[in-house]
Order: structure tokens, then sequence, then C-alpha cells
């Protein structure tokens, strides 16, 4: 119950930064710390729903050893806590690579000449990744928190943020693409947000969840051709175009 209600709050906390934002392809990030609070927030909506199985795993062991207790709750924290400094690393290295494109100023990358080109092919090279063996290992992972355990586990609250950050890791090594999708197509879309979240969430959650990443990989490359061919006609894609003028960097 704690895990969907940080989820709902997150959600809503999304909604009220992000509503009205979405530039399209090429959105305009904020500067780095207001960036890595709506970055926090985002990951707090879209990746914990996932979490419940090695959440509810985590809590379920430390119940049998320790009862219920404050510092019970305390350690899944340490633990959500590692999981998460995995994913603001990501967020870093994404922002830094963003910074360095706009810096650089290339025209050629700009949505009236090759930008729709470049984000389609973010996502056929996202649904290829689907489909990848190492794409397959780090879902096998996050979709067996036992093993997990059984393998990694460590005493006390800085152990719980060691496997959090080591379980993250992996968890990022099975994501990363499907991230990289929203910088693609804007990373201010409520609706990209939403896909991807069921997405993750079924693939990692759901009982033959494992199965659905060839289905997802289609959907990626669907789009994936339609925005480099037909920007102007593909769903759920808000043009640069007509948000504010032309948009001068992808």
């Amino acid at each position: 119950m704690v895990i969907i209600a940080l989820s709902l709050v997150a959600w809503v906390a999304v909604l009220m930064l992000m509503a009205g934002k979405d530039g399209g392809p090429g959105t305009q990030l904020h500067d780095l710390p207001m960036f890595l609070i709506g970055w926090v927030a985002m990951l707090t909506a879209m990746m914990l729903p996932s979490e419940l199985t090695y959440v509810g795993a985590f809590s379920a062991l430390l119940r049998a050893r320790d009862g219920v207790s404050a510092a019970r709750l305390q350690t899944m924290l340490c633990f959500i806590a590692g999981y998460g400094i995995a994913w603001v690393a990501y967020g870093l290295v994404a922002y830094v690579v963003d910074a360095t494109v706009r810096a650089a100023s290339l025209e050629v990358i700009s949505w009236y000449r090759a930008g729709p080109f470049l984000a389609g092919s973010v996502l056929i090279v996202a649904g290829l990744y689907q489909v990848s063996s190492l794409k397959n290992v780090c879902l096998t992972h996050c979709r067996t928190p036992l093993a997990f355990f059984a393998r990694n586990w460590r005493e006390g609250d800085f152990g719980a943020a060691v496997m959090g950050a080591r379980h993250g890791a992996v968890c990022v090594g099975c994501c990363w693409a499907l991230m990289a999708v929203m910088f693609a197509v804007g990373a201010m879309s409520l609706t990209w947000m939403a896909v991807l979240t069921v997405f993750m969430f079924a693939e990692k959650v759901l009982p033959r969840g494992a199965r659905l990443t060839l289905p997802i990989a289609c959907f990626l490359w669907l789009m994936g051709v339609w925005i480099a061919v037909s920007p102007d006609t593909a769903p759920l894609l808000k043009s640069p175009l007509l948000v504010g003028g032309i948009c001068k960097s992808f």
C-alpha cells in the first residue's frame, strides 16, 4: 500500500509539474536542479509500480526475520533509495547528453530536417533492444526477486541500500531504452509517460509479462517508422512545429 500511495502522490506531482509543458520532441529540459526534482517525481510515478514484487518480497523477508517494526520500514526505504540512485545516475547521463547536443547547435537534427528520422530511430533501437539477449537477462532478474535476495543479501540499512543500487543497475539495464523513448518523443509528454509505465509494469509484474517484450517491440517499431516517415500524422506525438514555432534543435 505504501508503494501505491507513493506512486499516486508522484503522479499528482508530475501532473502539476508537466501539465501543458509538452513541446513534443526536443522539449527543452529545465536547469539541473529542477530537472532532478522532476526526474525523481517521474521515476517514482513510473518505476515504483513495477517494483511491487521486489519491495513486497523484501518486506516479507524482513517481516519473517524481524517482525513488524519501525526499523523494518527504514530498511525498506534504504533499499528504495539505493534503487533510486541507479536511476538518478541514468538521468544525469541523459541530461549531459541532451545538453551536449543542444550546445552543438546542429542544424541538421532540427525537426524540420532530420529530427523526425532521429526520433523514430530511437524508438526502433528501443524495439531492437526489447528482443535482445541482454534485455532478456535483465528482465529475468527483475521478475525473480527471491533469487536476487538469495544471492545478494546484505544486513543492515547500508546493506539494503547496496542491494537496492545493485538491483537498480540491472533495472536500468532492463528499461533504459524504454526511458530513452521519453527523451525522443518529448520529455514532458504525459501520454508517453503513461504508455511506458504500463509497458514496464506489464512485462515485469504480470504473470506472463515476459511474453510481452515482442509485442512492445512491434509497437515501438511501428511508431518509430511512422514518426520517421510521417511525423505530422503520427499519433501520441505533438509536433514541435506546432508548439511555439520552429524547434531549432532536436
